[in-house]
C-alpha cells in the first residue's frame, strides 16, 4: 500500500484533546493536523519527534493534514492514523499473503453481527473447506523492549469485542483476532496486562474457547506500508 500523496515531514510539537497535534515544518512554519488516534499513544507521541504528515486537497475539510507516521527511536516507526489497519489487514488477506485466512472468495468490512451489537473489521466467506472468519483487526504500536503490546489504554470497546468473538467460536464459526503491527521495532506481541489487565483475561478466556489470535508486522516507510510477516503471540 502506498500513500496517495507525498508525506510531509516535520517535529512534533505537542499532541493535545486527544485528535489534535501541532507540527512544525521544515519551512519553520507551524500547521494543526488531525490526530486520528483514540488510544494514548504511549511512546508515540514525544514533542520534537519526527513525524510525516499527509495533506489533503479537500477545502471542505477543517484541518488539511493528517498525522500518519512518527520515529520512535533510531530507524524506528510507528504508525498513528489508525484508519489505516483495517485497510493493511484486507490486502494483506485478498492478496493471499496471510496463508491461515488464505482462499475465502469474499470479503467484506463492517458486518453487523453480536449480542452486543458490534460491527466486525472483515468478514470472509465462501472458503471450500472453512467456516465463515469473523476477524477483528487492532492497531498495535506500544513497543517496550522490542516486544509489543495491546491496549496501550483501558479498552472497554476491545474487551466487548473479544466477549463477541469468543461467541461466534462457540456457534462453529471462525473467530479471529488480527494484531496489525505498525512498529517497526516489536518482536513479539502480548497482552498489556500492565495496562488493561481485563483485556489480558478475557483474551486469554478467548483462546481457550478457540478464538484464533495472529500477529502480523508493517513494513513502514513514509513512501508507503505493508504487511510483511507474522509475529508471535505470547498468552502465557
Amino acid at each position: 500500500m502506498q500513500f496517495p500523496v507525498p508525506l510531509v515531514e516535520g517535529r512534533l510539537i505537542k499532541r493535545y484533546k486527544r485528535f489534535l497535534a501541532d507540527v512544525e515544518l521544515a519551512d519553520g512554519s507551524v500547521v494543526t493536523a488531525h490526530c486520528p488516534n483514540t488510544g494514548s499513544m504511549l511512546g508515540c507521541n514525544a514533542p520534537q519527534s519526527r513525524v510525516w504528515l499527509s495533506e489533503s486537497a479537500d477545502p471542505k475539510r477543517k484541518l488539511k493534514f493528517t498525522w500518519e507516521l512518527v520515529e520512535t527511536g533510531p530507524e524506528q516507526l510507528a504508525l498513528i492514523n489508525t484508519a489505516r489497519p483495517n485497510r493493511q489487514a484486507r490486502a494483506a488477506i485478498e492478496a493471499g499473503l496471510v496463508p491461515s485466512l488464505a482462499g475465502y472468495g469474499q470479503v467484506r468490512s463492517e458486518v453487523k453481527y453480536g449480542s452486543e451489537k458490534s460491527r466486525i473489521d472483515l468478514h470472509l466467506s465462501g472458503h471450500p473447506e472453512q467456516p465463515d472468519a469473523w476477524v477483528e483487526v487492532k492497531n498495535v504500536t506500544l513497543c517496550e523492549d522490542g516486544k509489543g503490546f495491546f491496549p496501550d489504554a483501558v479498552t472497554t470497546r476491545g474487551q466487548k469485542h473479544l466477549r463477541e468473538l469468543q461467541a461466534q467460536a462457540a456457534i462453529g464459526e471462525r473467530a479471529v483476532l488480527f494484531f496489525c503491527v505498525n512498529h517497526t521495532a516489536v518482536s513479539s506481541v502480548a497482552p498489556a496486562d500492565h495496562i488493561d489487565a481485563t483485556y489480558g483475561s478475557l483474551l486469554r478466556e478467548a483462546v481457550a474457547g478457540g478464538v484464533e489470535v495472529m500477529a502480523w508486522q508493517a513494513a513502514l516507510s513514509p513512501e508507503g506500508l505493508a504487511l510483511v510477516r507474522e509475529l508471535p503471540v505470547l498468552t502465557d
